[in-house]
């Protein structure tokens, strides 16, 4: 049976793992203040960032879709690992050694079972890349290493890139893998080899040179093998086929050395190869990226989205890079087709003489390639040049097939201040007044379908009155900031609790061993979600780590006490008016005790209201 990792364990990876640093590898964060990070969430689709990540209790929880959870949990639903998975990929981060354990608490030497099938892939390309690289060095790859230094690329950049080599051989790789234990179904799942005919394991890549593909974390996910040799009856680049690491609609090729430049800058540059990539880069384009074996399209937007922090207030760049023959100008309007899913605005770089940025660095050196960059020009600018080309604007008819053309492409400017600028200058090309041709883009945006746009996020939930306000603060500041509220929380029970879920949590709460008693942290949070009986409330215990409480500053004693007396007086005051109902109906001649007893009580009540009312009069309105 397989051990299963030690509690302690699991609560210190929490403690030392930084949430930031773990998610940052995915979405852009930046500072939303009260020691909050915000950036566009990574499980669906907005326009305005909703996702919130709070480093000191390491919580993240996304406003937009319902999502949250910790560090582990991020990985669990991102990337598809199993717990155990998530726990020791973590721990690898953090430097932490893990301990095993059996059912009855003995301590294993370590986990007796397998890990699971995606890290055993990723084992596999991390030694497969290693490989390859080392035989690049080989006397046999000196067609490889001649191709890249005919390209202006040295063994420096080679090893920047981790370029390698696939030998003149069946099966080598197959063989060196399965000399470190992974077994042919791993291989063939991993996209590293398949069945021949007769049965055995071949590689997928030969004679070729190879450029490992990574993800944004920078583990390899594929490879992707450049043709060398005339007699080579494979395509000119040969890429992993899909598996459970590689899908081809998502993977961008440089994004791990390109990310953080992406996020600093709010520019990134999609070029059409690898020796693109890796052209730019070394010329001062450090956000450049490339798809992988298929055309840009609505997956990899989604990724760029996430970096660029992609959102209403933000001034990102997308910049894409095409040839100026036929081809390059087809793929640039197939770009302009999908550039309404950013929010940000597009642009177009055209390289001259039908060039891609590899050729310009050799032919004219790294600044000239910068230059190209800082060219750039509106993509609607282009498209619209190019269907103006195709009408004569010196016939009546020509023109008014160009209005018609072009009426639409206006239509999609996302600055509607370009707008103006736009019908000036082509009112004019077209012969006619601009007020004609803002009828015809207006005409042109009243019948267009709306453009598919990610889904807005739900405003946060607002509460219908005072009273569900202040019992969501008081169960936001016991799960923030425990050492604070726990003595005053603890003391008060779920019966103020009117809200369902509120009252899940609090009794979850209770349930983890109270909030006196817990230090604030991703292990206290963690601890009560997993005391929660209902995942509706578990959901809700990783929303409230984060919303912001409604303070200006930070919690103390006094406004623990205040928002606790907020929510019990409604309680106190429904047991005076129940009292009072029950001494109306007792006649005090006849059984005086009892009316006595229950007056001592009612006295004793009012007197606890106006004490909640003095307390509560310093609650937020």
């Amino acid at each position: 049976m397989a051990g299963r990792i030690r509690d302690a364990d699991i609560q210190l990876v929490r403690e030392r793992v930084d949430i930031a640093e773990v998610i940052g590898e995915r979405v852009t964060l930046r500072n939303a203040g009260g020691g909050n990070l915000k950036g566009l969430c990574p499980f669906h689709d907005e326009r305005s960032p909703s996702f919130n990540v709070t480093p000191a209790r390491g919580v993240y929880h996304c406003f937009g879709c319902g999502v949250g959870g910790d560090a582990i949990t991020f990985l669990t639903e991102l990337d598809g690992l199993t717990f155990v998975e998530a726990v020791e990929r973590l721990a690898g981060k953090a430097g932490l050694k893990l301990t095993y354990e059996d059912v009855d608490g003995r301590v294993q030497r370590g986990p007796s079972g397998q890990p699971g099938l995606k890290q055993r892939l990723l084992d596999a390309h991390t030694a497969a890349a290693e490989f390859y690289t080392g035989k690049l060095l080989s006397p046999e790859a000196m067609t490889a290493r001649q191709f890249l230094s005919a390209r202006g690329f040295d063994r420096d950049a080679a090893a920047t890139f981790g370029c390698g080599y696939a030998p003149d051989a069946w099966d080598a790789l197959a063989k060196h893998l399965r000399a470190k234990g992974f077994t042919a179904e791993e291989l063939t799942q991993a996209g590293l080899a398949k069945p021949s005919r007769s049965g055995s394991l071949i590689d997928r890549f030969r004679r070729r040179l190879v450029w490992p593909i990574r993800d944004s974390s920078g583990s390899v996910i594929g490879f992707g093998a450049r043709k060398l040799f005339d007699d080579d009856q494979g395509p000119k680049y040969l890429n992993t086929p899909e598996t459970p690491l590689y899908k081809k609609s998502q993977v961008l090729y440089g994004i791990d050395l390109a990310r953080k430049e992406i996020a600093k800058t709010g520019r990134v540059v999609i070029v059409e190869g690898y020796t693109d990539v890796m052209a730019c880069h070394l010329a001062g384009v450090p956000m450049a990226v490339a798809t992988c074996g298929t055309a840009f399209g609505a997956e990899h937007i989604r990724v760029l989205r996430r970096f660029l922090f992609d959102s209403e207030s933000a001034d990102g760049r997308i910049i894409f890079t095409f040839d100026g023959d036929e081809a390059g100008q087809r793929a640039a309007l197939k770009a302009f087709d999908e550039e309404q899913r950013f929010v940000s605005q597009t642009y177009i770089a055209v390289t001259p003489g039908g060039q891609d940025p590899c050729e310009l660095r050799q032919s004219a050196g790294d600044t000239a390639v910068r230059e190209l960059i800082e060219r750039h020009t509106p993509l609607v600018q282009f498209a619209i040049e190019r269907a103006i080309a195709k009408h004569d604007l010196d016939t009546a008819e020509g023109r008014l097939h160009a209005t018609r053309a072009i009426a639409p492409l206006l239509a999609r400017v996302k600055d509607r201040g370009l707008v103006e600028e736009y019908l000036g200058v082509y009112a004019g090309r077209l012969g006619k007044e601009k007020a004609e041709l803002r009828r015809a883009v207006q005409g042109a945006a009243a019948g267009q379908a709306p453009a598919e746009a990610p889904p807005q996020p739900r405003r946060e939930m607002r509460a219908d009155s005072m009273q569900l306000r202040a019992q969501r603060e008081v169960l936001k500041v016991a799960l923030q900031q425990p050492q604070v509220a726990g003595p005053y929380f603890d003391a008060v029970d779920a019966a103020p609790y009117t809200d369902p879920n509120y009252r899940a949590v609090r009794e979850a709460i209770a349930a983890a061993g109270g909030a006196a008693h817990a230090a604030a942290g991703p292990n206290w949070v963690a601890a009560v979600q997993a005391a929660c009986a209902e995942i509706a409330a578990g959901a809700l215990v990783s929303e409230l780590a984060v919303e912001e409480l409604r303070l200006a500053g930070e919690p103390d004693a006094l406004y623990v006490r205040t928002i606790l007396a907020r929510i019990q007086r409604p309680v106190v005051e429904a047991e005076v008016a129940d009292l009072k109902r029950r001494l109306q109906r007792i006649n005090p001649s006849t059984d005086k005790d009892q009316y006595m007893s229950l007056f001592g009580q009612l006295m004793g009540l009012e007197q606890h209201v106006r004490s909640l009312r003095d307390q509560a009069a310093n609650a937020f309105e």
